[in-house]
């Protein structure tokens, strides 16, 4: 395998983070993966920091952003995804903080309500408890949730409950 140099990882880590948002953790492996020291590897990444390509607190809000509207995932599992990648909760909490109620709620229910066409159960409570555990999966908090799916076992469409 090729040796590669500091300067020629840095401008390759540039790069990376130019693509898309990257939190520091997932920089750190690329440059890992290429056999740099760990020390080297300190260097690039205090280099990128300071010159704006890592910014935790933007990647945090980018990937909320995504995972709640694409992924379509809770709080929860995002705080979670989160602090696998290493971020650190003073990056991640504004963000998760800064989602819209009112859209955030809104997701949950049209998710809960396509959900519950294609979910089978003996009775209304057995459907009730399946449609809790799938948002719970999903991330979402179970009161919120809870709230969602009584609103929807009521015949209620969105547009009424919103608060």
């Amino acid at each position: 395998m090729k040796e590669i140099s500091e300067t020629e990882m840095y401008r390759k880590a540039a790069g990376y983070c130019a693509e898309a948002e990257r939190c520091i953790q997932d920089v750190a492996k690329k440059i890992e993966r290429a056999g740099l020291s760990p020390e080297a590897a300190e260097r690039i990444i205090a280099r990128l920091l300071h010159e704006g390509f890592i910014n935790e607190t933007r990647y945090c809000r980018s990937f909320v952003n995504d995972k709640l509207r694409f992924n379509k995932w809770g709080r929860i599992r995002i705080g979670a995804e989160l602090r696998k990648k290493g971020v650190a909760a003073a990056a991640s909490e504004p963000a998760l903080q800064d989602i819209d109620e009112t859209e955030y709620r809104q997701i949950l229910f049209q998710l809960l309500k396509a959900k519950k066409q294609t979910t089978k159960g003996k009775d209304e409570r057995d459907c009730y408890y399946k449609l809790l555990r799938f948002a719970a999966g999903r991330g979402f908090e179970p009161s919120l949730a809870g709230k969602c799916l009584r609103d929807l076992f009521n015949g209620n469409d969105y547009d009424d409950v919103v608060d």
